[in-house]
């Protein structure tokens, strides 16, 4: 695999193939100040104030280049400064937030199937991502090459979340993956972790998403029978159910203060599931929300907390091709953002500004500012 010199920017990755492509922005360079022309006539204009929110260099870019196939998950870095995002081409790309939004890196045939999620390591260089082909790979971002891969599970990986705080060893990071073989695994992904799980739950249909407790000793997973289910790591078994779905979750996302679970599903109603010790409600249901249509692929669509604002909104892309941002604490829509020319598969928010990253079977990712949220 060729490599080139790296990023002259600290801290972000150096490449693993492929091109240098810089952004396609939809709006002009960031200003305060937009001119909209009459049609036809190249004299009139209407200038509009835009109050800028974030330190993107527009309001509205577009990554675009990299991919040759639908996007089917993007995420930002812990830090907000670096994007990566998987495809159906079998590749992995890298991005910058910031100007110049260069592509900086290009994992080409990095797995031998589609690679259907990934995750940026929360103490590690590294990068965990899964594939159709049943494989757990974790990359080294500082060089693009693949430090560990594993044959995971028996069927296709469909979701994968990692953990600091479960398991023995202080600062020990732990990787589950989600499996059409009916199975979520756990795996020790530090240094002297091997290819075996640390744990295995046995969920009894396919799971379609898994998802940490903020505090790792809880799992989460999203199941073909419409379920969610929440197992021990303590207990090394289940410990009860989330109702409420009618169709299965595509994917499951903890709010930053973990005490809410998201969780999108087929039947287009996104829930959020109260998973605090003490619910007040019964059925643990703390909002029901519409307006994020999932369509008849069958599309994992993943859902996303808002960070800046400690949680008060929530976005899920739609096969309407467009991406749903609701207020939490009252269900209202906040924004119906188009751009996209397919479903929207994946939402990320950035870790400290008013930014959402959304990736898209039309292969395309969009970095888009919306207001700032109240301060916490």
């Amino acid at each position: 695999m060729s490599k080139r010199v790296g990023s002259p920017s600290t801290g972000t990755p150096l490449t693993a193939g492929g091109l240098i492509k810089r952004q396609r922005s939809n709006e002009p360079p960031a200003a305060t100040q937009l001119v909209i022309s009459s049609a036809g006539d190249d004299k009139k204009g209407l200038v509009r104030s835009v109050q800028r929110t974030s330190n993107l260099e527009a309001p509205i870019i577009s990554l675009s280049g990299a991919h040759s196939a639908e996007i089917l998950s993007c995420r930002f870095d812990p830090a907000g400064q670096n994007i990566a995002a998987c495809s159906a081409d079998r590749s992995i790309s890298f991005w910058r937030t910031y100007p110049p939004n260069a592509n900086y890196g290009l994992l080409q045939s990095h797995s031998k199937a589609p690679i259907l999620d990934l995750q940026w390591s929360l103490c590690s260089p590294h990068l965990f991502s899964v594939s159709a082909d049943h494989t757990l790979t974790y990359t080294d971002v500082t060089t693009g090459e693949r430090v560990r891969r594993i044959r995971a599970h028996k069927e296709i990986i469909n979701a994968l979340d990692r953990s600091v705080a479960a398991g023995g060893a202080l600062g020990t990071e732990l990787v589950a993956t989600a499996s059409d073989d009916k199975t979520v695994k756990v795996w020790d992904a530090g240094e002297d972790g091997g290819k075996l799980p640390v744990a295995t739950f046995d969920v009894g249909c396919p799971a379609t998403a898994v998802c940490w407790s903020a505090d790792g000793q809880n799992l989460y997973i999203g199941a073909l029978d419409n379920e969610i289910h929440v197992y021990d790591m303590r207990k090394n078994a289940q410990v009860s159910t989330l109702i409420g779905h009618t169709e299965t979750p595509t994917s499951l996302a903890l709010s930053p203060n973990g005490n809410f679970l998201l969780s999108p599903s087929l039947s287009s109603q996104t829930i959020i599931h109260d998973v605090r010790p003490f619910s007040p409600s019964p059925s643990r249901i703390h909002r029901i929300l519409q307006g994020a249509p999932a369509g008849f692929e069958n599309t994992l669509l993943r859902g996303a907390w808002s960070k800046d604002d400690g949680g008060q909104r929530v976005a899920v892309g739609g096969a309407d091709r467009m991406v749903c941002i609701w207020e939490v604490e009252t269900g209202k829509i906040l924004y119906k953002l188009p751009g996209h020319k397919g479903t929207v598969t994946a939402v990320d928010f950035h870790p400290k500004e008013p930014i959402i990253l959304t990736g898209s079977k039309d292969g395309i990712m969009l970095l888009g500012e919306i207001e700032a949220g109240l301060s916490i």
